[in-house]
């Protein structure tokens, strides 16, 4: 499948220069760069500061449920913030 990727134009040279010294198609190194990245663990987010608070609750089964809940609701109203609002 072809895709266009806007990459910072350091990174393109970086990317092109290093798959030229070892002998590879871009095409293969990044396709090679994505797959690794993929298989990788996924790392743990960062705990959200109100759920250093809430956390604790998590071992109740079904409060889990509403820690979700609770989590959800927050995103979505950060998702709302304007970021300049905050400066």
């Amino acid at each position: 499948m072809k895709t266009t990727l806007d990459l910072p134009d350091e990174l393109f040279r970086e990317v092109k220069a290093t798959a030229a010294r070892r002998g590879v198609l871009m095409k293969q190194f990044i396709t090679e760069a994505l797959t690794e990245k993929l298989a990788a663990p996924a790392p743990n987010p960062e705990p959200k500061p109100w759920m250093k608070f809430a956390g604790c609750m998590a071992s109740d089964p079904g409060m889990l449920a509403e820690l979700k809940r609770i989590d959800q609701i927050v995103e979505d109203e950060f998702g709302r913030v304007d970021e300049t609002d905050w400066k």
